[in-house]
């Protein structure tokens, strides 16, 4: 999964874009299931690309997260702050 998930958010940063949204497309929901486990490392590894990118850019890209409801949304929003997202989407659908 990292290697993928890397090579697709590089393409995305040598594309030009001027931020990234990890974890808020309605396919992504299954990431946050606590058996799957990859709501935290998808943050991470595109955190960690962002960074890359960031020290050798003139502007640094817009963070953003996605978010679900209730409880949840207070453990991902804890998750995206440790990953210094910026911004986040909430989905008020059900995972």
């Amino acid at each position: 999964m990292s290697r993928r998930q890397r090579a697709l958010t590089r393409y995305y940063i040598a594309a030009g874009v001027g931020g990234l949204a990890v974890g808020v497309h309605t396919t992504q929901f299954a990431i946050r299931d606590p058996r799957i486990g990859l709501f935290e490392p998808v943050l991470k590894l595109a955190a960690e690309e962002m960074d890359r990118a960031d020290r050798r850019a003139w502007k640094p890209l817009i963070r953003i997260g996605g978010i679900c409801v209730g409880r949840q949304a207070v453990r991902e929003r804890v998750s995206s702050k440790i990953f210094a997202l910026q911004r986040w989407l909430l989905s008020l659908g059900r995972r």
